[in-house]
């Protein structure tokens, strides 16, 4: 794998189009957020509730997403996995993901979270310069070793965020005070198994993604990659725990949610932790 820095600002024209495509993306994600907001009122008050809007919204910010990443992230030189490229992309994923769950499934709660952190994350991609290119555009494996980890971090990045409505929604349960947007959720049973549904599949592809890492890369344990292959592989090891406690002895409720958070906070650790330090605080690739 080889890094280049590239400075090189794009076409006037070109940069013109993505912060024209970027501000109607943060303006409709920020919509879906406030009709989010009504939608669960509604719910709560038992009338005919917002989501065919809301869906709609958050659909139309997901396509313009994804075409302003299409120009920032797929360059001739290659793939641009700048930080904050990276981190739009994660977030991309995120809202993609938990967009076409609530089409079949009531998780659009986690609206108020994916929502707004993405448009704050692809306004920060619009603003910065991303200069940093994995020049390596015919190494395809090295591309889905890419695909299946940045899938597997945003499934337990949703786990994380599902972990935390799953905490309030216990605490409110225990002390007699369902607030009103509370009332409109599923039951916690219900909560709890989407939950370890999520982490199941992305410990699958984290798997896969430390497996491919070790087959596709020349040295993963090199200088600038131990950090995030060692805090990867311990990432990895606390949810097999977390899981094989669920099977083992029944984990639930504090302690999935603590196991649940330890974990994605390693793992976030890992990538973008690392990746931080070297780009924005060492400038190296």
């Amino acid at each position: 794998m080889r890094l280049e820095r590239k400075s090189e600002p794009p076409p006037q024209s070109l940069a013109a189009m993505q912060f024209t495509l970027s501000l109607t993306a943060v303006t409709l994600y920020l919509s879906a957020t406030f009709v989010a907001a009504t939608h669960f009122k509604k719910l709560a008050a038992g009338a005919e509730s917002d989501k065919g809007l809301l869906l709609s919204l958050w659909g139309f910010a997901l396509l313009l997403h994804g075409a302003v990443l299409s120009q920032r992230v797929l360059t001739p030189h290659g793939v641009n996995l700048a930080f904050f490229n990276a981190l739009s992309i994660v977030a991309a994923l995120v809202v993609a993901i938990v967009w076409v769950t609530a089409i079949k499934r009531p998780v659009e709660n986690l609206a108020f979270v994916v929502l707004p952190t993405a448009a704050l994350c692809l306004t920060l991609d619009q603003v910065t310069p991303a200069h940093l290119v994995i020049a390596a555009p015919a190494e395809s494996a090295l591309e889905i070793h890419i695909l299946i980890s940045l899938i597997a971090y945003s499934l337990l990045t949703i786990a994380a965020l599902q972990s935390l409505v799953l905490a309030v929604q216990d605490w409110q349960l225990h002390h007699h005070r369902p607030g009103g947007i509370m009332r409109a959720l599923p039951p916690l049973q219900w909560m709890e198994h989407l939950l370890f549904q999520l982490i199941a599949v992305g410990f699958v592809l984290l798997t896969l993604a430390l497996i491919t890492g070790f087959a596709f890369l020349q040295n993963i344990f090199a200088q600038h990659l131990v950090h995030k292959t060692v805090l990867s592989i311990v990432a990895w090891a606390v949810f097999a725990v977390l899981l094989l406690g669920r099977w083992r002895f029944g984990w639930r409720g504090h302690t999935a949610i603590r196991w649940t958070l330890g974990g994605f906070f390693v793992l976030m650790l890992a990538y973008f932790g690392s990746k931080m330090v070297l780009e924005l605080v060492l400038h190296r690739t």
